[in-house]
């Protein structure tokens, strides 16, 4: 009961959260397209989470997580989806905020993970109805996307470096927690259940990524009042 007391105050408080933020960002940018783009960015982790998410939230209050095994599958399946675009979404703000120029095949390389990432998570064999699913599939449809998250990582303490920048000087910090959160969870959490718990900090360091898109947000309002 606690757990699942727990779990849905901060499921509910995040959910809302961060979609009403998206979708302040998308609406009121104000012809800002990084703004735009981050608001769409967080409404995409907020909705693809809520597949995964409000199911839990109703195995936990009724008949238990196994019971509802295939209605969680599903919503993990279309959050690491979701998740997907949200860090190829970040890689074009890094792009426009930036201004970066060429590097064609950082994009193509982008691009191309990301097809990898979604082909690996449609195969049958991450069979996402089961309870237990297996762990080597489990690894490797997180490969693509770990590959990914270096890169934006990488890309992201370059510029911030050299430009000094300030609104996004902690990106490479949140994305390498988020990552290094869900690294455990996806290895071992079969094995020790209450690995899972690591999801909530993996989540919060996302909120730290839209957080730092509704700085910038709040700092265009100021120049454009």
């Amino acid at each position: 009961m606690a757990q699942a007391l727990v779990e849905t105050i901060f499921d509910v408080c995040y959910l809302v959260g961060v979609i009403s933020v998206g979708i302040l960002m998308a609406t009121k940018g104000r012809n800002e397209s990084i703004v735009k783009k981050f608001g769409l960015m967080a409404i995409l982790l907020g909705a693809g989470d809520s597949f995964h998410l409000v199911p839990r939230m109703y195995a936990l209050w009724t008949t238990g997580l196994e019971a509802n095994a295939a209605a969680l599958g599903i919503g993990k399946f279309i959050t690491s989806i979701t998740m997907t675009i949200f860090y190829l979404i970040l890689y074009y703000i890094w792009r426009e905020y930036f201004a970066i120029k060429g590097r064609n095949g950082l994009t193509i390389s982008m691009w191309a993970l990301t097809i990898i990432r979604i082909a690996l998570c449609l195969l049958p064999q991450n069979a996402w109805l089961d309870y237990q699913q297996p762990l080597l599939f489990g690894i490797l449809r997180n490969i693509p996307f770990a590959v990914m998250g270096i890169i934006i990582i990488v890309i992201f303490a370059q510029e911030v470096k050299k430009q000094e920048d300030k609104i996004f000087r902690f990106m490479p910090l949140a994305v390498t927690l988020s990552f290094g959160f869900y690294v455990p969870v996806v290895l071992f959490s079969s094995s020790l259940p209450l690995l899972g718990m690591l999801m909530i900090p993996k989540t919060l360091a996302y909120v730290w990524v839209v957080l730092m898109g509704w700085q910038l947000y709040k700092q265009s309002q100021m120049v454009l009042n």
